[in-house]
């Protein structure tokens, strides 16, 4: 999935925040920004004017402003037009300071837009970088139900049918939290966190057969429904095959394994469905299991490590 953002809707999503105005430049809206490559290599995506290697929102703050002034007008209005020439996405000016003529100008002409703020350079920057970078990362959709348990993100997974939706009507139903049915959406954020949302279509629903869609938030309030959570657990659900018998150490660690979501393993343990079992407290208790496990506790090779023991004191 390739995310993209234009100059327009960055200006929109920021403007209250930051208190924008658009000083120049209104014709280069539309300018795109997109995640890929150009976003991964050296230029930021927003910094201080940079001539050499153009960041994509370029600040002016007021020692940028004064090189400007220090330059020669032949000089000076090479370097604007460079730095025009460049096609950032905008240019910002902090502290609501005084814009050049010949800079606006030159916006004016290429159809670069042109911004200003009371807020100081550091603050545009990391605003609008953080904004940038939330907005381009990698995402992906995966297919499940995303809730959060005992105050972790789980994403329960299986085929069509192996009951996902009322294991999770279950879970709701003992105090814990939906995120998103059906299509949760997962965002890289950073280089170990994967930050799962819901639709805006699909926020607070829940489709369970027989019942239709349920909408979490009105039945049971708003203690119920989460927009967002890290993923840091799958819970898969798969029918038993009747033919394959579960061998000696999967008895003993679980069926434990990874997925790859994106740059991520993301842990993953495998339940099988069966009639009689209650996979509402086998997924609160998997959950358990992984904060356990999170924080160095592993009663599998304790236990395994106990029977060391004492078959060595036997003999």
């Amino acid at each position: 999935m390739t995310a993209r953002i234009t100059a327009r809707e960055l200006f929109e999503q920021q403007r209250e925040r930051l208190d924008l105005r658009w000083l120049a430049g209104e014709e280069g809206g539309t300018r795109v920004l997109e995640s890929g490559d150009t976003v991964s290599r050296r230029p930021s995506l927003a910094g201080y004017l940079n001539a050499i290697y153009p960041n994509k929102v370029q600040i002016l703050g007021t020692e940028e402003l004064a090189w400007l002034d220090g330059l020669d007008s032949r000089l000076r209005w090479e370097t604007i037009a460079k730095i025009v020439g460049f096609g950032p996405l905008a240019l910002v000016i902090s502290k609501d300071q005084p814009c050049p003529e010949d800079l606006r100008i030159a916006a004016e002409e290429f159809g670069t837009p042109l911004w200003t703020s009371p807020k100081r350079g550091h603050e545009l920057l990391n605003h609008i970088q953080y904004h940038l970078a939330r907005t381009l990362a990698p995402r992906v959709t995966l297919h499940g139900v995303f809730m959060e348990i005992y105050s972790i993100g789980v994403l329960i997974t299986g085929e069509s049918g192996s009951g996902k939706s009322e294991l999770a009507l279950e879970l709701i139903t003992r105090g814990h939290r939906l995120v998103a049915d059906d299509a949760p959406e997962f965002t890289q954020i950073a280089p170990d966190v994967l930050d799962g949302t819901s639709p805006e279509m699909l926020q607070d629903m829940l489709e369970v057969r027989g019942l239709g869609v349920l909408d979490i938030r009105q039945m049971f309030g708003d203690t119920a429904v989460k927009k967002n959570k890290y993923l840091r657990l799958i819970v898969h659900l798969t029918q038993p095959h009747l033919d394959v018998v579960p061998g000696g150490i999967e008895r003993i660690t679980g069926d434990l394994g990874v997925r790859r979501v994106l740059d991520l393993d993301v842990p993953r343990i495998t339940l099988p469905v069966m009639p009689g079992r209650n996979l509402a407290v086998l997924t609160e208790a998997a959950a358990r299991a992984h904060i356990l496990r999170a924080k160095g506790v592993d009663p599998a090779a304790a236990f395994m490590a106990r029977h060391s023991h004492f078959l060595e004191r036997s003999s």
